[in-house]
């Protein structure tokens, strides 16, 4: 994920100061494992639930790119 910012990301991670930042990256790693099982076990009943999941993830995959863009900008100028 975000592969310009992996030295931000392992920066934010290592630091544990940015708590926004950890509970979203935690977020976005259980949602990718919910869909990855749901999707591994769906006999097609559980379409909408995954798409949902998706719709989250996504959500929060933007405002950890949007938190990113802040930190990496915040970093330049200061």
């Amino acid at each position: 994920m975000f592969p310009e910012y992996r030295d931000l990301i392992t920066r934010l991670k290592a630091e544990g100061a940015n708590h926004r930042f950890l509970h979203l990256f935690d977020k976005h790693n259980e949602l990718d494992q919910k869909i990855v099982s749901l999707e591994n076990h769906d006999a097609g009943g559980m379409h909408s639930e995954i798409e949902t999941l998706k719709k989250e993830k996504l959500h929060v995959k933007d405002q950890i790119y949007a938190l990113l863009r802040h930190e990496a900008q915040a970093a330049a100028a200061g």
